[in-house]
């Protein structure tokens, strides 16, 4: 059960280092703390099981035509839904494109980094 624990936090923080790291990388992101952060990671962790599912499901042909490229589009989607959140801002939809590649792979990393 800690373990468990302990691996949503490890991911919720991996999450919210991409976040951050995609603040100080791409104009039009603007993040106020690092706590605003954690919380825009579990915001993102939220709206990715709920409405990015269920958006992934419904496009799914798209996706597939797209050789899964339609998948990028989504996760900017998700990204710039959760600009929401008092403290964060998201320009559009090229930061938010920009801005979710890269807290995916910052995100890949931490898997990377839990999983070992």
């Amino acid at each position: 059960l800690i373990n468990l624990y302990m691996k949503f936090v490890l991911k919720v923080l991996f999450t919210a280092l991409g976040v951050l790291a995609a603040a100080s990388i791409v104009p039009g992101i603007v993040i106020a703390s690092f706590w605003v952060a954690v919380l825009v990671a579990v915001v993102l962790g939220i709206l990715n099981i709920t409405l990015g599912a269920i958006l992934k499901i419904l496009t799914l042909p798209l996706s597939i035509v797209t050789f899964g490229l339609f998948f990028l589009v989504i996760n900017a989607l998700m990204f710039w839904a959760a600009s929401f959140v008092k403290g964060f801002s998201v320009a559009g939809f090229w930061p938010a494109f920009w801005g979710s590649i890269i807290v995916t792979l910052v995100s890949l990393i931490g898997k990377k980094v839990i999983s070992e």
